[in-house]
């Protein structure tokens, strides 16, 4: 078969045979989903490239679509790192990571409401009752407490890799706060922006229509006896690494983005200070962690939260979006039962299979990671963005024998994972000025509302933007691309 002409924004481009590429084929034919795009950016000039780059990059700073990374001495802004060339799925494919993530979500939810009500999951020993009581995300305020609407997950992130068998896993479920869709829509926008032709040419599924489903999810769940609920966001701050993304979803719904401070309880319900004087408020989508939403309640010097707002909640007169006590859910290590919660709660098999992970709770499962970590990426089981992963294969043997004490100390807060093959996706390397092949995943967005649900069609694929790294996350240097779902 004819090999793919070389075009000079890709004379670096090299296929890995290891990994699943999305651009080429294992003959280094470009997909024929991709030939148009591959053409396209083939005819610019590395010069007219850098201009096109440098104005969707510009386009970022104007709008302020930024994110904060934590050091050990100072907090850093920085502009979200992006990438001119969309990552293409077609509708077959995203019809089953659409009903797979779909599918999690409701299973995660009857599985919460079963963990805070009933226990049945684990008094038939499916899930072990030392698991969930040690999870440091269970929440006992939450017990016998009925959410409005019955829906704790209300939206759920979902992070996805395509193995090198062309097949689609399932990394880890986020249904605390999972962050990223701001920058879905300001990928979208920008590359319209830079790329409007060949977009249009391309039928893409939308996906500003985001902030209208959210708010529609969140009015599904407001408060019995209100008709026109008021809805807010609330957040920790200007400094908080979200804060672009909590200020940009309430300008798209058209909801007041709120702190603490401007939130009082008063008589059995919350209210916001106007200038035109109190506002009840009826639906809270939070932003502010577990722990800190209310200080009379769980961490007492918090100055986020809401000093009664928990006993709002308790009386079914407030709806906080997501519910406390959800991260219980997405611990790392209930993630290893989500083939059997699916079965359990859905009678179905899972659309997604999990990456296979070993639990070091568990003596078997221990011992082999033990004696196999060079082969393994170790998580904690209740960290995020990146943070505390270790993978084996990238350390020195002092690096592997620290990583061997800090799980013996605390098995619990531990799982492992064959270091999976993430694809590769052309992505611009500014300083070799070519595209390059990166490892990328995928981040989708589910929304639950009360006999509604929504799955963005599109989602975050995060980029590894140094060569050969796994870890996508930005605050860990990663960036991102858009990510067009066909309609047919």
């Amino acid at each position: 078969m004819k090999e793919t002409k070389t075009l000079p924004l890709f004379s670096t481009y090299e296929l890995d045979s290891r990994f699943y590429d999305e651009l080429l084929k294992d003959n280094n034919e470009v997909r024929e989903v991709y030939k148009t795009l591959y053409n396209l950016f083939g005819s610019y000039s590395v010069s007219e490239f850098d201009r096109l780059n440098k104005q969707a990059k510009d386009s970022f700073f104007n709008l302020g679509i930024t994110f904060q990374v934590y050091g050990d001495k100072e907090v850093k802004e920085k502009i979200f790192p992006f990438d001119l060339f969309p990552r293409i799925i077609n509708n077959k494919e995203w019809t089953t990571i659409e009903k797979g993530v779909l599918q999690r979500s409701k299973a995660l939810n009857l599985f919460l409401w079963d963990v805070y009500h009933d226990q049945k999951i684990i008094k038939q020993g499916i899930v072990p009752e030392d698991l969930i009581k040690s999870s440091a995300n269970f929440l006992p305020e939450m017990i016998g407490l009925d959410p409005p609407g019955g829906i704790y997950n209300h939206i759920s992130g979902t992070d996805l890799i395509k193995h090198s068998d062309g097949k689609y896993y399932v990394l880890e479920d986020n249904i605390r706060c999972p962050s990223g869709v701001s920058y879905v829509i300001g990928n979208r926008n920008a590359v319209k922006h830079a790329l409007f032709g060949v977009f249009n040419q391309y039928n893409a599924h939308t996906v500003v229509d985001y902030g209208s489903k959210l708010l529609d999810t969140m009015e599904s769940v407001k408060p019995n006896g209100v008709d026109a609920p008021v809805c807010v966001i609330i957040t920790p701050g200007v400094y908080n690494s979200a804060y672009y993304e909590h200020s940009f979803l309430a300008k798209q719904m058209g909801v007041v983005l709120v702190e603490g401070r401007d939130l009082f309880v008063e008589n059995g319900f919350v209210y916001m200070r106007t200038i035109y004087g109190p506002e009840k408020v009826d639906v809270i989508y939070r932003r502010v962690d577990d722990l800190f939403i209310d200080p009379l309640v769980f961490k007492k010097d918090s100055m986020l939260g809401v000093p009664g707002l928990f006993s709002v909640y308790q009386k079914g007169n407030v709806t906080l979006v997501n519910a406390p006590g959800t991260g219980v859910a997405d611990d790392k290590a209930v993630y290893t039962y989500m083939p059997e919660i699916i079965k359990y709660y859905l009678d179905e098999e899972p659309i997604l299979n999990n990456v296979h992970t070993y639990h070091c709770s568990r003596k078997d499962e221990l011992k082999y990671v033990i004696e196999n970590i060079d082969k393994l990426v170790v998580k904690p089981v209740d960290e995020s963005g990146g943070y505390g992963i270790s993978i084996g294969s990238k350390l020195t043997k002092e690096e592997i024998e620290t990583v061997k004490k800090t799980i013996l100390a605390a098995p619990r807060k531990y799982i492992a994972q064959p270091i999976m093959s993430l694809s590769t996706h052309p992505t611009y390397i500014d300083e070799n000025e070519s595209f390059e092949s990166r490892h990328v995943d995928l981040r989708t967005f589910t929304l639950l509302g009360k006999d509604t649900d929504f799955v963005l069609k599109g989602g975050l694929s995060r980029v590894a933007l140094k060569k050969g790294n796994l870890i996508v996350n930005s605050s860990q240097g990663g960036g991102s691309k858009d990510t067009w779902v066909l309609k047919k």
